[in-house]
């Protein structure tokens, strides 16, 4: 399955961006993911669907170590970045979290302007050799967040004085300032309205030029409108992964079948 959904449609292989392997996650005695086997192909969005609790929010982070800050997590099996090992023991986490960012489920902007949000972490990585270079990589990280135009004469406001799609689009904008490869979203529009929903979605067929997207979502639509790849958790298993279209339209499996049709879930 997984061999199958990154072949080109010329048949021409796909080297995968991020590959796990066998992939389970403990919390303590509790086995909440088990082999999980899933490739995430490059500049592409992969959505994770499932019912709650089914283990697509614990599997994403795996995917940057946010699970490391979990006392009594453990986590098995192999997850690699354009080949590496992330979880080898000379992995840098930080340099980790900068190569693959994250979007929460609820806006969380620092209370600090609307700059130094943006501004954070190319400060502390260095990614800027001078305030010119800084204020070019803010200004650009807000305009691929599509937040420039709306903030360009408060930057030194509060992030947090924003609604809440802007505020989503901060930290998204302040995700992308360090460059990342990656960009997880862990349900990044559950806290939004339908019209702020319509501007991420809009935002994340832009961002796939650039970045290759995982994106966890309770809503089956917003997955089969964002995605090019779904995969679907079940009791903490990978039940299934392929073309989205073809897991909404014709999935192999009768448990995908069920929660799509809503007879669970």
């Amino acid at each position: 399955m997984v061999a199958e959904m990154l072949h080109n449609g010329d048949s021409s292989l796909i080297i995968p961006k991020m590959q796990a392997r066998d992939c389970g996650v403990f919390y303590g005695e509790n086995n909440a993911l088990r082999g999980i086997n899933l490739d995430i192909p490059p500049r592409q969005v992969t959505a994770l669907i499932g019912p709650s609790g089914c283990g697509k929010s614990t599997f994403l982070r795996c995917l940057n170590r946010m699970n490391d800050t979990i006392e009594g997590c453990r986590v098995v099996g192999s997850l690699t970045l354009d080949g590496a090992d992330i979880y080898d023991k000379n992995v840098d986490v930080v340099q980790l979290r900068a190569r693959v960012g994250m979007v929460f489920q609820k806006p969380n902007p620092f209370p600090k302007s609307i700059y130094d949000n943006v501004a954070y972490g190319p400060r502390i990585h260095g990614l800027a050799k001078d305030k010119d270079e800084l204020d070019q990589i803010v200004i650009n990280s807000l305009e691929k967040a599509g937040l420039l135009k709306e903030v360009k004469d408060r930057m030194d406001s509060p992030g947090n004085g924003l609604s809440g799609g802007q505020q989503q689009r901060l930290c998204i904008a302040r995700a992308i300032a360090v460059s990342p490869e990656v960009i997880l979203m862990d349900e990044p529009c559950s806290a939004l309205d339908p019209i702020a929903t319509a501007k991420i979605e809009e935002l994340i067929d832009e961002l796939r030029d650039n970045y290759t997207i995982i994106i966890v979502t309770h809503s089956m639509q917003q997955a089969a409108r964002v995605s090019q790849y779904t995969a679907f958790f079940h009791l903490g298993d990978l039940v299934e992964v392929d073309d989205t279209e073809k897991i909404f339209t014709n999935p192999s499996d009768e448990r995908t079948q069920g929660y799509i049709t809503g007879r669970f879930g």
